[in-house]
């Protein structure tokens, strides 16, 4: 399974698609776990107090896990996972 990581979740992981160890019928945490198992850099940045930081948005095929099944969801083949840290915008043009 891919991970797509964005901002410094790429800088941190040195790549902004990781695959990692994870199939379907795991879940979106299993796989989540895995990333930080191969990435352990990432932990700091991603979890807080156990879980995963508010500040984070894990995705599942576009849509937040949160509006799901979280972390517990099953993933199926083609499932897309990606991980999203706060984002602030640009200037506006004057």
């Amino acid at each position: 399974m891919e991970w797509k990581l964005f901002a410094d979740l790429a800088e941190i992981a040195g790549d902004r698609v990781v695959t990692v160890d994870a199939a379907p019928g795991d879940t979106v945490g299993d796989a989540l776990d895995a990333l930080l198992d191969a990435h352990p850099a990432l932990r700091d940045r991603v979890i807080e107090d156990g879980t995963v930081a508010d500040h984070i948005n894990v995705l599942r095929n576009g849509r937040s896990v949160r509006h799901d099944e979280g972390l517990d969801a099953t993933l199926e083949a083609g499932d897309e996972l990606a991980l999203f840290p706060p984002v602030s915008g640009g200037a506006v043009g004057r």
